[in-house]
């Protein structure tokens, strides 16, 4: 299943729904005509006992009776997932992105966090002061979205607390994150967390540590690797998170990038204004956005 955002104007309230073939199921107004109680916005979804349940009985009875079923090219789409009450991000999660950055490969997760302000959808804008900041950087990402609250899990339980996967950047500002010396500013400029297009179910991937991970700048391939790479996994991941922490519907685990990122290269390099990039998942799908300074 893949669930995502949507809305019929480009300033209408934002839905979720759910994707099938060239539609999408607006699952509040399916569930409605089906006897089924499903709010709008995807994290409430996904906070509501049984979602997964209740989804299925709205995308079946909109198959069926075509109620609430919009053409995918006639709908706006957004972030899957809005306003997270957490952005949970991993660093160093790939050997060789540690061994460019001059790091040591780390014994356990190693965490920071970026902030709701920070998400975008697919097609919006990264935007920057160019005064502020003038080191713009790019990080391919798989992302964790939790679809039931996790507080101290199992590594061999924590699946039954992801509701599904999606594709992320995690846009830094690398000038502002190296002189703080701690990266949090840096990683949460406004607009610096797209993800998209949609949420997909761990059931529609054969394996979450078998996916190709990429970045294309302008069509130029800089970022070409392998989930099999992550030093941890999905499940250690979401283990090690809700022992320190409760993990709820919604929030987001950003896993970490591989090698290749701007700051790394020689020369370097960094976005600018009327950059595009893309970044994709095998599986999940692609994200592009446009840059632009302000």
């Amino acid at each position: 299943m893949r669930l995502g955002q949507f809305s019929t104007t480009a300033d209408g309230p934002a839905w979720c729904g759910a994707v099938v073939d060239d539609s999408v199921v607006n699952l509040s107004v399916a569930g409605e005509a089906a006897g089924v109680s499903l709010p709008e916005e995807t994290a409430a979804v996904l906070g509501q006992w049984n979602w997964e349940e209740k989804v299925s009985m709205a995308v079946e009875y909109a198959t069926e009776h075509g109620v609430g079923v919009e053409a995918r090219d006639d709908l706006v789409q957004h972030e899957p997932v809005s306003d997270p009450q957490k952005i949970v991000c991993v660093g160093l999660n790939y050997i060789d992105h540690a061994e460019e950055s001059g790091q040591d490969v780390p014994e356990e997760p190693m965490l920071f966090s970026k902030f709701p302000t920070c998400v975008n959808g697919p097609g919006g804008e990264i935007t920057w002061d160019p005064e502020y900041t003038e080191q713009v950087d790019y990080e391919a990402e798989l992302v964790l979205v939790v679809g039931r609250e996790a507080r101290d899990v199992d590594a061999a339980d924590a699946r039954d607390h992801i509701a599904g996967l999606t594709v992320g950047n995690d846009v830094s500002a690398r000038d502002l994150q190296l002189s703080d010396e701690q990266w949090v500013r840096g990683k949460s400029l406004d607009t610096f967390a797209p993800i998209g297009p949609e949420l997909v179910t761990l059931d529609e991937v054969d394996d979450p540590h078998g996916l190709d991970v990429w970045t294309e700048l302008d069509g130029e391939r800089l970022q070409d690797s392998s989930t099999s790479n992550l030093i941890f996994g999905i499940d250690e991941l979401v283990a090690f998170c809700s022992r320190a922490f409760t993990l709820e519907p919604g929030d987001l685990v950003f896993t970490g990038t591989p090698p290749g990122v701007g700051v790394f290269r020689d020369p370097k390099v960094l976005l600018d204004d009327g950059d595009e990039i893309t970044v994709g998942v095998e599986g999940v799908g692609e994200l592009t956005n446009v840059c632009r300074h302000r």
